[in-house]
This record gives structure tokens, sequence and C-alpha cells, in this order.
């Protein structure tokens, strides 16, 4: 279990890249984020490659990113917050790795991405609205593939962080 790749999931704004560089740190992990590294790859902003290509198009990207980091093993990955609809980025999370699933609650959500020109999906005249339905679309899926749930409503990056870091130990004990 020691070189199985750490993800974290959830809804933009939920602390993944935080939390997972913090984490990565700790163990001693290389870290990436799934959505720097289509920017990286292709020199744009998300937003470009939404305008050019559609969610459809980006989506793509984000599926053959993710299988290209998930190979190399023991990494911490903060995925996108829609890699879940992929089915088979499900898959390839669950195969290779562990899920950690940040629930974080919608007015906190709003709180942190309110002046995020970056999230295309929350460019829309009532973003509560569209984090909310893309909670209710996401949840079960984020639900489905979690080996750990982590209730970021109240707590810091650094709580959130010990909380993986003692289930994670757990599992390893679990498993040896």
């Amino acid at each position: 279990m020691s070189q199985a790749n750490i993800f974290l999931v959830g809804l933009m704004g939920s602390g993944k890249t935080t939390i997972g560089r913090q984490l990565a740190r700790r163990m001693g992990r290389a870290f990436y984020d799934s959505d720097h590294e289509i920017v990286s790859r292709t020199g744009v902003r998300i937003p470009v490659i939404f305008e050019l290509e559609g969610e459809a198009g980006f989506r793509r990207r984000e599926a053959q990113v993710i299988d290209e980091l998930a190979a190399e093993g023991g990494v911490v990955i903060a995925t996108g917050g829609g890699a879940v609809l992929n089915p088979d980025n499900r898959r390839r999370m669950r195969e290779s790795g562990w899920v950690v699933y940040l629930d974080v609650p919608i007015a906190i959500l709003l709180e942190r991405t309110r002046h995020d020109t970056n999230r295309p999906l929350l460019q829309v005249a009532d973003p509560a609205s569209r984090l909310n339905a893309l909670r209710s679309e996401r949840d079960a899926l984020y639900r489905e593939i979690a080996h750990v749930v982590v209730d970021g409503s109240r707590v810091n990056s650094q709580i959130a962080v010990n909380k993986i870091l003692v289930e994670w130990e757990k599992r390893c004990a679990l498993s040896t």
C-alpha cells in the first residue's frame, strides 16, 4: 500500500490542492494537481480550453493526465472536481490508489471561489445554484470511490492532513 497513489477528490474550492501539497510534503511524495498539469502541458488556461474545446475536450485531457500521473505510483494527486464524471477515471483512481473525498459545504465553497475567474463552470449568474447542482450530480460518485471522507466544514488544512494521515496509517497497518 505504501506505493499506492493518493487521490483527492471534491468540488471546486474544497481544498484539494492546498491539502494535497501539504499531505505530499508530510509523506515525502511528489504532488500533482491535474488541472495545473493540463495548463502546464497546453500552455493555456482552463477557461480557454473550455472555450475552444468545450467541457468534453477538457475532460478528455483530464482523463489522459490522470492516467499518466497515476502510472507514476506513490504520488499525491489533486483531481479536478469533475474528474469523477468519467467512469474510467473512477476505476483508475480506485485501482491505483487510495481516494480521499474532501466534503465541504456549499457556503464555504462559495466563499472560497467567489473571486476566482479560472473556474468556467462558476461563471454564471447564480454560482450557488450551480454548486448545488454540481454537488447533486457528483456527491454519490465521490462517495462511491472514496476510501475516506473528510468533513471540511470546520477544519483547517493541517487538521485535514492529520486526519488523512491517521486514516492512511490505519489502512497501512491493516494491509500488512
